[in-house]
């Protein structure tokens, strides 16, 4: 134990010293580690498998880097250990960090654990890995065992990337550099105990890299951002049952700060760790115009207490480890706490302590709902819906016909589903309009007849009589999805797990488009010799002529099922993500978020537009309704 203290107190002394780092220059050079540029840190030259390699962890002298390529040889052994690079490091004991997690890997399935790979980024030498994870962040991979393989890693700007064993493509992309752009040092962290080993260092500058643009980062709606904390505690000898005045702690030193987009307060931005669990206090006023309940949705590492004017109304505990043995500690929004606001001004008070991984908080109104100002809600039906998929209008019969799945209900085989009819006014008129239907998608309407996709078929129906008047198979379909008819009837249907787009055509079906550029397709729409497509192995919005099939992408929408596609009579393109946005996308690809209902849970599936009353329909899928907003033309 005195050994592991001393280690960190000598490794604290040597980052604080070791001032700003770059590459000497553009050329590529292998820096021996016996080289007197190393300032070892608990470190140790040595052989391995046949290579002059390096044990242990050990920081490049007066060297700068800001932009450019670093690679090395590693070798691990399978055994838990977490080698890997840090860079642009300051003297305050901040970094950028990319490591590998070799004992988290699978041989053949990569995505088992979805963070061997991760990033992070520190302040205050706190390596807060809990509050990086997902998509930009974390990866998985497959890590070879006993043998050297190639790690090189490519910095521009507030980008990075990871490419591993020589391969072409990345294992690792990082959207963000949360410290932004800087110049800074370069190190190599990892253990002295035989599980990891360095070899063939090299590093230079490179102002030339080229970074496609990072995805659309959308503000998180709800998030309490602005807080104050107090100054940091021993946490053993707080009562976390009680607030600090409760307990005669009358002389808090307040500091304002205010939190990220996505809600998190990075104590660790403020303040360094003492070595023992610590903990501070975080106060807010929520502001309510009436007595009312509100759900507060909240993350938080390791420990936090939650006090609505002095009472104790929560508790919890979410270190690593602490519910299970794998459990991870993660910071998300994933603990709700229902609050008996009064009106007016209402304190919100936290004590949260932490241990270990990551130290800091994020708070949010669990009912938040984002939407543009020319967006309103106007109504919604009951949940008797199965898994509303698909909506479309009929200006015939002035109805909206809604799909519904439900394909999570095992003891409902196929055959059993159905289509349902509601009114303008959310009225449900018949909710089993038409059944016999096997797990309906996609819709659409061609003059009398609705025509409706099934995992490997499409329907023909007549409206007039709800009658189906047709069943044709489609050969080769694997997971049919979303259907869109031009108009002189051509029919165009994604599969999503097939990854083409099928053409109906004078009762034959071809595969009218695949390839490398398709790939998860799901919504479709056609508008004036042009079919609009939602790719989601790419996140893209994407457009292909009917003729030429020359393929356009038009918008990256970042992460999500891109379940509707639906271009209005001015060109503007309206499209959901499943999981609860809405955009207006201009033919430039310039993207406007419309409406947001990802906090609330409210999916907003394949949706139809009544233009005549400004009403865009969505179904919303695992939220069992249908609901209407008021979309103004003008937005």
């Amino acid at each position: 134990m005195k050994k592991t203290i001393r280690a960190k107190i000598v490794f604290s002394f040597l980052i604080s010293f070791l001032f700003t780092l770059a590459c000497l220059g553009s050329q590529t050079e292998i820096i021996p580690f016996d080289s007197p540029r190393w300032q070892l840190v608990n470190a140790q030259p040595i052989d391995y498998l046949g290579q002059k390699a390096m044990m242990g962890t050990a920081f490049l002298k007066e060297t700068e880097f800001t932009d450019g390529v670093i690679e090395f040889d590693l070798a691990v052994t399978g055994a838990r250990s977490y080698p890997g690079l840090v860079f642009r490091s300051q003297a305050d004991g901040s970094w950028e960090r990319i490591y590998i997690r070799p004992h988290r890997s699978g041989s053949l399935a990569p995505s088992l654990y979805p963070d061997v790979l991760q990033y992070v980024s520190a302040y205050n030498r706190v390596d807060s890995w809990q509050f990086y994870n997902g998509e930009g962040m974390t990866a998985g991979a497959v890590i070879p065992l006993n043998r050297w393989f190639h790690v090189k890693i490519e910095v521009s700007g507030t980008q990075a990337r990871l490419f591993l064993d020589n391969a072409q493509e990345p294992a690792l992309l990082v959207h963000e550099l949360k410290q932004g752009l800087r110049k800074g040092g370069l190190g190599l962290m990892g253990p002295m105990d035989g599980s990891a080993y360095f070899a063939n260092f090299s590093c230079h500058s490179d102002s030339a890299l080229v970074f496609a643009p990072p995805p659309p980062a959308y503000p998180v709606p709800g998030v309490i951002a602005v807080w104050e904390i107090s100054q940091p505690f021993n946490a053993l000898q707080l009562d976390m049952e009680k607030t600090a005045e409760q307990q005669g702690l009358n002389k808090l030193e307040w500091k304002a700060v205010s939190a990220a987009t996505d809600g998190l307060v990075d104590i660790s931005r403020f303040y360094p760790r003492s070595g023992q669990p610590d903990a501070v206090y975080a106060r807010t006023v929520i502001q309510s115009d009436e007595d009312k309940i509100f759900k507060l949705n909240l993350g938080y590492s390791d420990y936090v207490s939650v006090f609505l004017d002095s009472r104790l109304v929560f508790s919890g505990a979410s270190p690593y480890g602490g519910r299970d043995p794998s459990f991870l500690g993660i910071v998300g929004f994933f603990d709700s706490v229902f609050l008996p606001l009064k009106k007016g001004a209402n304190e919100l008070l936290l004590t949260v302590v932490e241990t270990s991984a990551g130290w800091g908080f994020k708070a949010q109104d669990g009912n938040a709902v984002f939407a543009a100002p020319a967006v309103a809600r106007t109504w919604e039906t009951s949940r008797q819906l199965r898994l509303p998929e698909s909506a479309v209008y009929d200006p015939k019969t002035k109805a909206i016909y809604v799909s519904n799945n439900d394909g999570y209900n095992r003891s409902q085989e196929q055959g059993k589903q159905f289509i349902a009819k509601i009114g303008l006014d959310g009225r449900i008129e018949k909710l089993e309009w038409l059944g016999g239907m096997k797990n309906p998608t996609g819709l659409a309407v061609y003059k009398n007849r609705l025509f409706a996709v099934e995992a490997r078929s499409l329907v023909e129906i007549d409206i007039a009589t709800a009658q189906l008047l047709k069943r044709t198979d489609v050969p080769g379909a694997i997971m049919l999805n979303d259907i869109a008819i031009d108009p002189g009837g051509t029919i165009y249907i994604s599969d999503f797990r097939k990854g083409v787009i099928f053409k109906f055509s004078k009762g034959k079906f071809e595969e009218w488009l695949s390839g490398a550029e398709i790939s998860r397709p799901n919504g479709v729409s056609v508008f004036k010799n042009k079919l609009f497509w939602g790719n989601c192995g790419d996140n893209k919005l994407k457009m292909t002529d009917l003729v030429s099939k020359k393929i356009t992408t038009i918008a990256a929408l970042g992460p999500g099922i891109i379940d509707g596609v639906l271009v209005e009579a001015s060109g503007q393109i309206l499209v959901s993500q499943n999981e609860g946005r809405f955009f207006r996308i201009s033919p430039s690809g310039q993207v406007n978020l419309l409406l947001d209902t990802t906090v609330i849970g409210q999916n907003l599936a394949d949706f139809t537009l009544i233009p005549e009353h400004n009403l865009v329909i969505f179904p919303t899928w695992l939220d069992c309704r249908v609901t209407a907003f008021r979309l103004d033309k003008d937005e």
